[in-house]
């Protein structure tokens, strides 16, 4: 079996399938992809140029898939060991509404209104726009997180009280508002501070950060 992600290791999707690749104990290849510069040929991996992307070399060709949540899905169907979804059909389906809320309104704001401003633009040489992350950060940011803290009540994961897909989808989210130089703030929000610290110190979240993390010092710094 050989597995080969295409992406770049900052990503906050890319990171979403290695974490899942990584909870379920898969080896894999990352081969590095910059999403503004892919090569010629990664149209015919990716239709619309963008990461991740995965190969499975043990099937014949075409054998690769593009999307994060496509990736995470296949993964799950195809190495049900260490499950990431849930089996009973209304928490799935819960999952799958976490990570889209995840991948799409949560990283819409972190993405583009702050982890694009000031890293992004950073490795582009180019300044951040700041009143657009004071916006972000006053505006529309406490809607997504207080969302999320009312949803987690009393619990520790988001659906079924067990760690799953959609755990995986809004932890990458905060990673990379860490990246962006910014905090849960527990006093505000202290069962999604609490459900960060706790996600966050899994092996296979810890492991990326630290790979990630001098990287995005170094362009933060610039």
């Amino acid at each position: 079996m050989a597995l080969i992600v295409y992406g770049a290791n900052i990503s906050p999707f890319v990171r979403k399938v290695r974490v899942a690749l990584m909870e379920k104990g898969l080896d894999y290849t990352l081969e590095s992809v910059n999403p503004f510069h892919p090569p010629e040929d990664y149209v015919a991996i990716s239709p619309l140029k963008r990461i991740p992307a995965l190969r499975d070399t043990d099937l014949p060709e075409p054998n690769t898939l593009a999307d994060s949540s496509v990736i995470c899905d296949y993964l799950e169907h195809k190495f049900p060991e260490r499950a990431l979804y849930p089996k009973e059909s209304y928490l799935r389906a819960r999952a799958l509404w976490f990570e889209e809320y995840a991948d799409s309104a949560v990283a819409q704001c972190v993405g583009r209104g702050l982890f694009f401003e000031r890293v992004v633009k950073r490795m582009m040489r180019q300044p951040p726009d700041e009143e657009l992350c004071k916006k972000t950060l006053e505006e529309t940011l406490p809607p997504l997180f207080g969302y999320l803290e009312k949803e987690l009540g009393n619990n520790d994961y988001l659906v079924g009280n067990k760690f799953s897909i959609a755990d995986i989808s809004v932890a990458t989210m905060l990673v990379n508002f860490e990246h962006a130089g910014e905090t849960v703030d527990a006093q505000k929000w202290p069962k999604l501070a609490a459900y960060r610290a706790r996600l966050l110190e899994r092996p296979s979240f810890k492991t990326l950060i630290a790979e990630e993390r001098a990287l995005v010092e170094r362009f933060r710094a610039a």
